[in-house]
């Protein structure tokens, strides 16, 4: 019996000594996890800024922040002023944004205050493979399909434009939206809605009265990050948008975005070290400082606005 006793003393003392091990190593794993998604954003930001500085030896900095014209292959009189490729991006953004916005906060609205069990379980799914639709498929579905119905209303529109892609981009963030913007809605009490049913309010009421204004913060937020996604987009406009940097909103033209630029570039229209190079680094810099600052947009909001239950 004593030898029982033991053996059981003795197992007890090895698992707590394996246990103690794994507290010990599963910290040190976890924080070096974390610091290499830290050193990958700090190598991704150096390599960004360090051939941006190398861009800007050879290209004027002011030139490149208020100049209206982007012909960086005009062979010996090159333009490089990125307000063309700025008002592309936003032009795709706006419109994206257009689309997305109703849409997205309709079908939050309707996922968390007016679906039943079974028609969430059905819904809920459909948006999350909508979101994971490969992007260059959708650019082919603005370029094959949705320009073309355009076209039927539009009689002069071209086939590469910005309102195409910039209905299917809206298309593609509306899955971030109202996903987001549910779990903000479904964070608001439900004392808080039955509270104004008892008073007497709507189901639409309650939605827009006191559902909305409880989740304003984490709203906001999807409503950004969906911002974000649109001015980041590639393959979309890369495939539906065209290649012409013109400075104007104008939708039914062709156009440039930042991100499509890049991906001219990157395909093998310039020569490694020449000013055309490194002007993708230039516009992928600026293309960064704008998601940053999108980022940091939506995380102030989210803290100003934050209710707490």
């Amino acid at each position: 019996m004593n030898s029982t006793i033991r053996e059981r003393i003795q197992q007890n003392k090895s698992k707590k000594s394996s246990q103690n091990k794994i507290e010990t190593i599963m910290p040190m794993l976890f924080l070096l996890m974390a610091s290499i998604s830290i050193l990958v954003t700090v190598g991704i930001v150096f390599t960004l800024f360090s051939e941006t500085l190398l861009f800007f030896s050879e290209v004027s900095f002011i030139d490149f922040i208020t100049g209206t014209e982007w012909y960086p292959f005009f062979g010996n009189n090159p333009s490089f002023g990125i307000w063309p490729l700025l008002s592309g991006t936003f032009t795709i953004a706006a419109i994206a944004m257009l689309v997305s916005i109703p849409i997205g906060l309709a079908a939050a609205i309707y996922l968390s205050e007016y679906a039943s069990d079974q028609n969430r379980k059905v819904l809920k799914p459909i948006l999350e493979v909508l979101a994971g639709v490969p992007t260059v498929v959708y650019g082919l579905f603005a370029l094959t399909f949705v320009t073309p119905l355009l076209q039927t209303f539009v009689t002069d529109l071209p086939i590469f434009n910005a309102l195409s892609p910039g209905i299917v981009v809206g298309i593609m963030i509306i899955p971030q939206i109202a996903s987001l913007s549910q779990e903000a809605m479904n964070a608001v009490p439900q004392s808080m809605r039955d509270g104004a049913l008892a008073l007497g309010a709507t189901r639409l009421e309650v939605a827009l009265k006191i559902v909305i204004p409880g989740s304003l913060s984490g709203i906001i937020s999807s409503l950004v990050l969906g911002l974000s996604r649109a001015i980041g987009e590639t393959m979309i406009v890369a495939t539906a948008a065209g290649s012409t940097p013109n400075l104007g909103f104008t939708p039914t033209e062709s156009i440039q975005t930042m991100t499509s630029y890049i991906v001219q570039v990157s395909m093998g229209d310039a020569t490694y070290g020449s000013t055309i190079y490194y002007s993708i680094y230039a516009v992928g810099m600026t293309l960064f400082l704008f998601t940053l600052a999108m980022n940091l947009f939506a995380n102030h909001i989210s803290q100003k606005y934050r209710e707490v239950y």
